[in-house]
């Protein structure tokens, strides 16, 4: 039996926990007396009980993040009714700030706070002498990344088949906006590259196909940034698809070449401009190049195939709906694939809660403490918000739309307006944002731009049939049945390579080369 089990609630079951990893990887000799139980947010809760305690451990690490903060505690609740004997750590983001007044801290035997690579060991082998510290919570600090192991040989080939992998070459971030942990997380720190890419080399030696990076600033060491990119380039296969987090305003032209390389789908940007209002960058301390990140825009679509994932946000300090969408319109003429409207999150220990009282900023109480009001935006408008973020992702991002969408707002001079009038449209007749099967979807949106927007019933069924079949169905939903509609396309190897989401936008890709 194992003395130590180190679990989480991840939030799907395709998702791995990459912070269990990396402590199992510094666990040192206590390594092979560690167990790693990886469980999802939406599996029965006293199974996941009689799992770990089936181990008989002296020890349960948990990690708590945002989204599984509400069953963890639970777990951790229950745990300690039925096992008090366990001793209980606890640690991650979401309990390594304000952690005072949190239950799951109270129900706890220890927090160990921050990055718990070298700090968690620590305290196991402490425990495991009896020699327990006198204090409950353990700073993790900020320890040298060259003191930390990577932990990529702990990715199975079940994980690299089914799970996605997460990797790094860096931690930390050099800016300081206000809504986001990261900028809490300065310096930015390297791991050695060259040691890096040779545990990159095992991963695609095991069969690794999909690799996101999730260091928050990938474009701001171009050393760094081209070593991994040609070694990337230098091993390309039709299957490999990377993901990072990119600085939207700085891509030198060496930077731009070693890109331009890569063929369309195989990488994705994940970009985030957040806001284009100036006044609200100020108050958020967040300092943006929006020429610059136009300029970086233009390139990446006309020049690339770079799959582009933009974020805005909605309900930021100083921001209303008006010129929010304003920055919507001027976003989506960048032409990015997807835009991933956020509604702005209360995380613990960012410095955004300044503002509550100036601009009267009230979030939820409760998991992931969405904003539920501002000064300048009522509950109601961002309810209607919440409705378009969804709504948009089902067709603006997701690539079943790609051509009828653009019938919304193609005689219109704002497609932000457009576009909520459409999700208005949707609820008022759904009732629901979520769990609407495909076919009835697309019936909505030929309902729309028919009766409300009076199209072309022939155009909007050309339009809606093409995006229909483009990731390769066949079947004709019943209200295109009596139109003379051309045979389904063929998709393309290079598409059906790709992840599902990213191969519909390269198939009806129009703004790469």
């Amino acid at each position: 039996m194992p003395d130590i089990v180190l679990t989480t609630l991840n939030a799907r079951y395709w998702h791995s926990s990459f912070g269990l990893r990396y402590l199992i990887a510094n666990m040192g000799p206590l390594a092979e007396s560690t167990v790693m139980l990886e469980f999802g947010i939406n599996e029965n809760l006293a199974d996941v009980l009689e799992s770990i305690v089936s181990q008989n451990p002296k020890i349960v690490g948990i990690g708590v993040y945002i989204w599984n903060i509400e069953p963890a505690t639970k777990l951790v609740a229950d745990l300690k009714k039925l096992r008090p004997d366990i001793t209980v750590v606890i640690g991650g983001p979401e309990v390594s700030y304000e952690s005072e007044q949190q239950q799951i801290v109270q129900l706890a035997d220890y927090l160990v706070t921050g990055e718990a690579d070298l700090a968690l060991p620590e305290l196991c082998r402490n425990l495991l002498a009896k020699t327990p510290p006198l204090e409950k919570v353990i700073p993790g600090g900020v320890p040298a990344l060259s003191e930390v192991k990577m932990p990529y040989h702990l990715y199975t080939e079940e994980d690299i088949k089914n799970r996605v992998i997460y990797v790094e070459a860096s931690r930390g971030c050099p800016f300081t906006c206000e809504f986001c942990l990261s900028a809490l997380e300065i310096p930015v720190r390297q791991f050695d590259v060259d040691e890096f890419l040779g545990k990159m080399q095992l991963l695609l030696d095991g069969g690794a196909k999909q690799f996101k990076f999730v260091d928050r600033t990938f474009n701001l060491n171009m050393r760094v940034s081209k070593a991994i990119l040609q070694f990337f380039l230098d091993r390309y296969r039709p299957d490999l698809f990377l993901h990072f987090e990119m600085i939207p305003d700085r891509l030198p032209d060496s930077l731009r070449e070693m890109i331009s390389r890569f063929p369309p789908g195989a990488l994705q940007f994940e970009i985030g401009v957040q806001t284009f209002n100036d006044d609200v960058g100020d108050l958020i301390s967040r300092k943006q190049d929006n020429e610059k990140l136009a300029e970086n825009f233009e390139f990446l679509r006309k020049e690339t195939g770079v799959h582009i994932h933009a974020d805005l946000i909605v309900g930021l300090p100083g921001e209303t709906v008006e010129s929010f969408g304003t920055g919507f319109d001027r976003l989506l003429k960048l032409n990015p694939q997807e835009i991933q409207v956020g509604i702005l999150k209360r995380l613990r220990g960012t410095p955004i809660t300044r503002h509550d009282e100036d601009w009267e900023m009230i979030y939820s109480q409760s998991a992931p403490y969405e904003i539920l009001s501002t000064k300048l935006v009522p509950f109601e408008d961002l309810q209607r918000m919440r409705r378009f973020a969804k709504f948009w992702d089902l067709i603006g991002n997701s690539g079943n739309f790609l051509e009828s969408r653009e019938l919304i707002w193609s005689d219109a001079n704002s497609p932000f307006v457009e576009f909520l009038k459409l999700s208005d449209w949707l609820y008022a007749r759904e009732g629901q944002s979520h769990g609407i099967p495909l076919t009835r979807l697309a019936e909505r949106m030929f309902n729309f731009l028919v009766q409300v927007q009076q199209r072309s019933e022939e155009v909007v069924a050309h339009a809606i049939w093409n995006d229909y079949t483009r990731g390769g169905r066949e079947d004709r939903p019943h209200f295109l049945r009596k139109f003379d509609l051309p045979h389904p396309r063929k998709r393309t190897h290079e598409a059906k390579e790709l992840p599902q989401r990213q191969s519909r936008h390269v198939v009806g890709n129009t703004g790469t080369k």
